[in-house]
């Protein structure tokens, strides 16, 4: 058995996405951030840098911060979502990264500035605005050759397409990105994606374009 330490975010939902396509059984256990619960010592304890989503294999007696980790951590469980050696693990992963370094980082900053924070800073809109359309171009330029971000349904698409799910607050134009769209829509479409999408339960339903 699994708990899921997590929120209604797109760092959250990569897990929970995750244990559902895995068929992993877990409890959920809502870290409400706008509450601050995040800085509670029983979740720092599992949780040292303060953020979700966390996981504690129970059966293991093992925990674990940092989505990517814990993508990671549980395609290697089970042997699925993540080829075990060779060139097509480290594609997986070299995705995966970029997800962790780029995507959600850059895509953050969009939500920030663009977003919740319009009006207050010109710079920071047009930078961030401008690197969020760069980054959807490489993605989309990749999926213009494959059905995924590689040769397979992976850890990686799983990680990137929550950040994408937010496309309405990037103010984002999917029209120049069809392969992209194809991809989250197909995505979307996963039963595993939509019994993972909405948890913690809040009511949150996956955008359509």
């Amino acid at each position: 058995m699994y708990e899921l330490y997590t929120w209604g975010t797109p760092n959250g939902r990569k897990v929970s996405i995750a244990l559902e396509e895995l068929a992993l059984d877990y409890k959920v256990k809502a870290i409400n951030i706008t509450k601050d619960e995040q800085f509670a010592p029983d979740f720092l304890a599992i949780s040292p840098n303060n953020k979700i989503p966390a996981l504690v294999d129970s059966k293991a007696n093992f925990a674990l911060m940092e989505s990517g980790a814990i993508l990671i951590y549980l395609a290697d469980k089970v042997g699925e979502l993540l080829p075990p050696s060779g060139e097509e693990r480290y594609e997986v992963l070299q995705w995966l990264m970029m997800q962790m370094g780029s995507v959600g980082p850059m895509l953050g900053q969009t939500h920030h500035f663009v977003k919740f924070n319009k009006g207050k800073s010109a710079y920071a809109e047009e930078r961030y605005a401008s690197e969020t359309n760069r980054i959807y171009g490489v993605l989309d330029k990749q999926l213009s050759t494959s059905q995924f971000l590689t040769k397979s349904f992976s850890i990686a698409d799983i990680a990137t397409w929550p950040w994408i799910s937010r496309f309405e607050w990037q103010e984002i134009d999917f029209s120049k990105y069809p392969n992209l769209l194809r991809w989250y829509l197909e995505i979307a479409d996963r039963p595993a994606t939509q019994r993972g999408y909405d948890v913690p339960q809040t009511g949150a339903e996956i955008p359509r374009p």
